[in-house]
């Protein structure tokens, strides 16, 4: 096992043990590349966010992020009510200076969801969103009907699903995801997506229609009644995700991970 395995072992421990740390909002010692801090959103409760050892043995780091969430996980942030609105989250969101209109960016991230995940279709789980302050999320990493899709919100509302990863394929394995684009309100855009090495989507377009972009990652569900009403459950099955290597770059060569370069 390398130094930085082994440092990276004891980062996760002590986190894991130090309850003030377990419910920081804030994962100061991840290398995130380009990107800001992230915090917490709408959820702050302990086993919701924590780093741990990598209990898979295949993820590109020794120490991953893990989201839980269970039924009733819905919180209130000022006017907005997760709990009102039908909605359940742990997330972390993008602070920092974020990506204004104008930017081109490369994003990366690897995830892995265990075999025993709960398909809750046909309420919506997000994975991972592209938002905008003030306004509409736009790209949205969405889970319909077992499978991984992408989201595109770029004109506001749903315009179209692209399947990235087919159903049989998506659990008990890390998957890699890449994109690069450029942040822009008119016909100069671009967003183009890698999942595993393979080109997915080379959308040229609007990509925005605000004026900054963010992005949140994690386990988001919309629409909880949805599945409560089409099995009869009183209560949502519990989810639980892993992250790893989540970063944001100039360059594609800026996403891998840090023992990698």
């Amino acid at each position: 096992m390398s130094l930085r395995h082994i440092a990276g072992l004891l980062a996760a421990i002590v986190f894991l043990t130090t309850p003030a740390l377990a419910q920081q909002a804030v994962s100061p010692s991840l290398e995130r590349g380009d990107f800001g801090p992230f915090v917490r959103s709408l959820n702050e409760k302990p086993y919701g966010y924590m780093l741990v050892p990598d209990p898979t043995g295949n993820a590109p780091t020794a120490v991953v992020e893990r989201f839980e969430l269970r039924d009733g996980d819905c919180g209130v942030n000022g006017a907005w009510s997760d709990c009102e609105k039908d909605r359940e989250r742990s997330e972390l969101r993008e602070m920092g200076a974020r990506s204004p209109e104008g930017t081109e960016a490369w994003y990366g991230w690897s995830f892995y969801l265990p075999q025993d995940w709960p398909d809750v279709w046909p309420t919506k789980t997000v994975l991972g969103q592209f938002h905008q302050i003030r306004s509409h999320p736009i790209w949205m990493f969405l889970l319909k009907n077992g499978g991984l899709v992408l989201d595109d919100q770029s004109t506001g509302r749903t315009t179209r699903t692209v399947e990235l990863i087919p159903k049989d394929d998506l659990r008990d394995r890390w998957h890699r995801v890449e994109i690069n684009a450029n942040w822009r309100n008119d016909d100069q855009g671009f967003f183009r997506v890698w999942i595993d090495g393979e080109t997915k989507i080379a959308w040229t377009g609007p990509t925005m229609d605000a004026e900054t972009v963010y992005f949140r990652y994690g386990v988001y569900r919309s629409f909880v009644s949805r599945f409560k009403n089409a099995t009869g459950a009183d209560t949502m099955p519990t989810q639980t995700a892993y992250f790893a290597n989540v970063r944001r770059a100039a360059a594609r060569e800026g996403l891998a991970a840090p023992g990698d370069r």
